[in-house]
């Protein structure tokens, strides 16, 4: 499964960004609801920079999962010219490296934190890192029209897709194992925009397969996608929710969500698994029809979903965590310790080991939890007492767990 967010400053960035106290100017989503294709709608620089803190002084070792809840001591933490805006997919570990949404884009080795390679242009700020077999996919850093496709490991191009002259700022987002799906403006001539496109390449040559024409006043900007089998689904801040077809890119289906979820979802067996509100809803792929339902506690409502080694994990506004099976919404288990630690509501998670690694939004007091993967327990938390207000964010190669807060980037023990 791949997802994404596309580059542009969505709504959800500008808060979180605008609630650390940074100056930004807010973009309005709009409030008109868009449909699509006239469907109806449906039922520090250098190893060991400043020391980081977890919840007390850190432990020597990988953490303490005896009780005291004390973090582990980075085995390395360097400064990063990260441009991150809180989203998944800005920090990626893959082939021996650890990468960052940022520009210069640097590649640091997960093992050391030195720097193997760097590309100038670097990633579009906010726009994804998309990683499909060998190939780290950016949207164009020079804002020459084009997709290309690197290697993580070496950082030198080996893919390039390109829409034509008609077309601007094509970004990925979302990618799999035989096409790149990318969404761009459509030109009109005077140079505006007003329409866009999704459209998909051949992983293999760069050729393009197909394109459609996004409904008037749908927006290219703040989609979150993701793609399982002959299914790209993807979201939008208006509340849309469609369905195409990977093959042709024909819509399968699409309907407006209850509550806006701002634009976050997850994929599973055959279903969407979209959080709207105090509700989890999942809907089958093929045909949009709701298989079940999940109703948080009163007073609190669902925050991103996550499914790691086909579990479900999601927590709530309350700041409890569940694990549930996404085939069917039942919970396997439900953790107060969170609370109960005055630890900040986890809005990502990744998994190494027995461990699930779960990373907050902003908050000068959030940074990352270490769950037990059966059952919710706390073994520690760690933040490193920067007060910086960026949304942390997770990633592992299943040996270390890599947590970027601003512009620092720590390596932690897995």
């Amino acid at each position: 499964m791949s997802g994404t967010t596309t580059g542009g400053t969505s709504r959800r960035r500008v808060l979180r960004l605008a609630g650390g106290g940074l100056a930004l100017a807010a973009l309005g989503a709009g409030a008109a609801g868009c449909r699509e294709d006239g469907v109806d709608e449906a039922g520090s620089g250098g190893s060991g920079g400043t020391e980081p803190a977890g919840s007390g002084k850190p432990s020597p070792d990988g953490g303490d999962g005896g009780g005291s809840g004390k973090g582990p001591k980075p085995l390395w933490t360097e400064s990063v010219p990260a441009q991150t805006y809180g989203d998944n997919d800005e920090l990626v570990a893959v082939a021996g490296m650890v990468i960052a949404s940022g520009s210069p884009l640097k590649a640091l080795d997960a093992a050391t934190g030195k720097e193997r390679w760097s590309l100038p242009e670097g990633a579009t700020p906010g726009a994804p890192l998309l990683v499909a077999g060998d190939t780290l996919y950016l949207a164009s850093g020079k804002y020459d029209g084009t997709v290309a496709g690197y290697s993580p490991a070496t950082g030198e191009e080996t893919w390039r897709g390109r829409l034509g002259k008609g077309y601007r700022q094509p970004r990925p987002v979302a990618v799999d194992d035989r096409q790149v799906y990318v969404v761009a403006e459509i030109l009109e001539e005077d140079n505006s925009s007003h329409t866009n496109v999704i459209a998909a390449f051949d992983s293999g040559s760069g050729k393009l397969v197909w394109s459609e024409q996004r409904d008037l006043g749908t927006e290219q900007n703040g989609i979150h996608a993701a793609v399982e089998g002959r299914h790209l689904v993807y979201t939008d801040f208006k509340k849309n929710l469609t369905v195409r077809d990977t093959a042709t890119g024909r819509q399968v289906w699409t309907q407006k969500t209850d509550k806006t979820n701002y634009g976050f979802f997850t994929v599973h067996a055959g279903l969407v698994i979209v959080p709207q509100g105090d509700r989890l809803q999942a809907y089958a792929l093929a045909d949009g029809a709701r298989e079940w339902s999940l109703k948080a506690t009163r007073f609190t409502t669902f925050k991103e979903p996550s499914v790691v080694d086909g579990v479900l994990y999601i927590a709530d506004s309350g700041r409890t965590v569940r694990a549930v099976a996404p085939g069917n919404g039942k919970e396997i288990w439900r953790s107060e310790a969170l609370a109960e630690a005055g630890f900040q509501v986890p809005r990502q998670y990744v998994k190494a080991g027995d461990v699930v690694y779960a990373a907050t939004d902003l908050d000068k007091d959030g940074g990352v939890a270490a769950l037990d993967a059966g059952s919710g327990k706390v073994r520690w938390t760690f933040n490193d007492g920067s007060g910086d207000h960026h949304a942390w964010l997770v990633a592992t190669d299943g040996e270390r767990v890599f947590a970027l807060h601003g512009k620092k980037l720590h390596a932690l023990p897995a």
